[in-house]
């Protein structure tokens, strides 16, 4: 009895498959999506070439953009002075004497789109390259590249032995005693970039 129920069913299974095998179900691959903290302020175009410039300096993008809308008062705009009157100019406020040195002018960098002066933030970021590993290293090459690897609380300027650099950057002595830190100096772009990254600055795209 039990092999003629086995040979039925053998012909059940010949006689009667379903035409298509069932398809297995193939879990959907979520595509990767990518973020930028500031992202939304410019455009498609900046962002992508702010991306390859990140990958061949070796630096996290969100770093970058908190600087440059700490430079630019969140404008992103080429053309942006600075308020006290220095010349500087632009996305990281080139000074006059850098400009100079990478073969161009402030007046020329200014009349520049955002993305056409991207090419300078490279050019003048480029001998920092692989050496920028956190925020603070990145605002350090803008500001004092002295500043470079190394650590919080290592003092750029003081009252005493820089007091022209001290009262020009006076602001940034936040526990005002005389001393401006690395982590007194990074403090306001970490603030930046935590600003950046909120909804409606953050981008988000694949």
């Amino acid at each position: 009895m039990n092999k003629l129920i086995e040979l039925a069913r053998a012909i059940v299974a010949l006689f009667f498959r379903p035409e298509k095998a069932e398809k297995q179900l193939q879990p959907i691959e979520s595509k990767s999506l990518r973020r930028l903290a500031w992202g939304q302020k410019v455009s498609a175009a900046f962002r992508e070439r702010l991306f390859e410039i990140c990958r061949e300096l070796g630096v996290e993008p969100d770093y970058l953009m908190a600087c440059m809308a700490f430079e630019s008062a969140e404008t992103f705009s080429p053309k942006i002075k600075n308020a006290a009157g220095s010349g500087a100019t632009g996305l990281i406020q080139f000074m006059p004497a850098t400009a100079k040195g990478l073969g161009t002018t402030t007046d020329a960098l200014a009349a520049m789109t955002a993305e056409q002066q991207l090419e300078y933030v490279l050019a003048y970021f480029w001998p920092y390259r692989s050496r920028l590993k956190t925020i603070g290293d990145v605002y350090m090459a803008i500001l004092w590249p002295a500043g470079i690897g190394k650590p919080d609380d290592w003092t750029l300027w003081d009252k005493t032995s820089r007091p022209t650099t001290y009262r020009q950057n006076a602001g940034l002595d936040l526990n005002k005693d005389g001393k401006i830190t690395k982590a007194e100096a990074v403090a306001k772009i970490q603030a930046k970039l935590t600003r950046g990254q909120l909804p409606q600055f953050m981008w988000e795209g694949e």
